[in-house]
């Protein structure tokens, strides 16, 4: 391990910057009456919470800490629709990594480079990174949402993330399509697939506020499509039906090369008491063929952790995913995934059962992929400003030719304090070990491990 300075001083000299800020709110972040949709009972809280942006656009997820555990955008009409309202908001991130990696990898010659050398790494500041939030509303229960990264780890440059408009009311003045909008919700657009719940607790480049660690999943499903989404809820049920181009980038060539995605989620979420919540999901996402599927890909921001397990030839732009495994089914898949979370107090047990079947255009035979995941976060004192938590994530399945399984172990501890609900101090110690890859490959007998300390600001 490194010296013990080196690890904090980081950690402090944030803490000492922080210290002039505002202190927490003291208005509650929680509770919710017995019997309610957990997310129709924050609204108000979400629109008047301390000195946080006000929200002034109907059925809106914050991007501050009111969006906590707020899962899909709500479906309630407690924000008034007041006219065309036009919100902008922000969010920065800014990592310290202490990591170590090493190998067993045998050397693999080329050129007189051994391409299995280990990049030499040490503690330092990583890349910051930054999104641009534009959210109009352009008539009742009718908004339009864009996100831009302004700067991510694969990106030094601006570029627009998605884009779609969210329908939660009926632009026609009959009073049938009233009665369906009053469970329905229509988006249409280039925009973060509704695949699982995971990628409502994930760090989404400049925007870690909801993530309470710094690291995603080491198969992490996320991707952006143009399609559209049609959802219904009711008394804390939920059902979502959606079809999508296929591919990240969608194309008009080679109409018989591709075919659309299909998706669909089905859940349940209750406020059973005013101690205890329970939400269950499950969801399906599947593409009989297309060029370049990206469901296991489609973060183009990177990963958390710089370098881990990269040789001395790579380049931060060609090994952005960096601590990742993805299980490269790029022409077929089929893909599930059941996320339980239940909170109790202070409590959050979050976690992931999931499986994915496909190829590459060049294999003949489907391969299958798992991944399971558990973490556990106790959140501290009023208004819960404080929490510790605990992840444990295993990934496994062969690779593209193979059929030898390798895979991956990542433990995940962790810490933070909101010191308002808009700025989010955490730490992390992670240890990673991979298994099952080849003696040439750089990941036989992989492993890194070390501190991270992460400070985020969102509105």
């Amino acid at each position: 391990m490194r010296p013990l300075n080196r690890v904090l001083l980081p950690a402090f000299l944030a803490a000492a910057m922080a210290a002039p800020v505002a202190a927490q709110s003291d208005v509650p972040g929680g509770g919710t009456r017995q019997g309610t949709t957990p997310d129709s009972a924050k609204v108000e809280e979400a629109r008047t919470f301390g000195t946080a942006q006000q929200i002034s656009i109907q059925n809106y997820r914050p991007t501050d800490k009111r969006g906590l555990n707020m899962f899909e955008a709500p479906k309630d009409d407690g924000v008034p629709y007041e006219g065309f309202k036009l919100m902008l908001g922000a969010a920065f991130t800014q990592q310290f990594q202490s990591l170590d990696h090493q190998t067993s990898a045998q050397p693999k010659m080329s050129n007189g480079t051994d391409l299995n050398q280990l990049a030499d790494i040490g503690p330092g500041f990583n890349n910051a990174v930054a999104n641009l939030y534009l959210t109009a509303q352009l008539a009742r229960g009718i908004s339009v949402h864009m996100t831009s990264y302004l700067s991510s780890r694969h990106h030094p440059e601006t570029w627009v993330k998605d884009g779609y408009i969210q329908v939660d009311a009926s632009p026609i003045d009959l009073p049938v399509l009233h009665r369906i909008f009053e469970y329905t919700t229509i988006k249409v657009g280039e925009m973060e697939l509704n695949y699982g719940d995971s990628h409502f607790r994930r760090t989404d480049n400049g925007n870690a506020i909801y993530n309470p660690f710094v690291g995603n999943l080491i198969m992490d499903p996320f991707t952006t499509e143009a399609g559209a989404e049609v959802y219904v809820r009711k008394s804390g049920f939920l059902a979502m039906g959606g079809i999508t181009a296929g591919q990240l980038h969608p194309s008009v060539t080679d109409p018989d090369g591709r075919t659309p995605s299909f998706l669909g989620k089905v859940g349940y979420d209750r406020q059973i008491t005013s101690d205890l919540r329970a939400r269950v999901t499950g969801s399906v996402y599947t593409n009989r063929h297309a060029p370049g599927q990206n469901l296991y890909s489609g973060d183009r921001a990177g990963s958390r952790y710089y370098w881990v397990l990269e040789n001395t030839a790579a380049t931060e732009d060609g090994n952005f995913r960096s601590g990742m495994l993805n299980p490269g089914m790029s022409y077929k898949l089929t893909s599930w995934v059941v996320n339980p979370f239940v909170k109790f107090r202070g409590l959050e047990l979050f976690g992931v059962i999931e499986q994915a079947e496909g190829r590459t255009r060049a294999e003949t035979e489907t391969r299958t992929w798992s991944q399971y995941a558990l973490d556990a976060t106790y959140r501290l004192l009023p208004g819960e400003p404080l929490y510790v938590a605990a992840r444990y994530n295993t990934v496994s399945g062969p690779l593209a030719g193979s059929t030898d399984e390798v895979g991956a172990d990542r433990w995940q501890l962790g810490a933070g304090w909101y010191i308002t609900d808009n700025i989010l101090l955490k730490g992390e110690y992670v240890t990673q070990k991979y298994d099952g890859f080849a003696p040439t490959d750089i990941r036989s007998g992989g492993k890194f491990n070390g501190f991270m300390f992460e400070g985020t600001v969102a509105f």
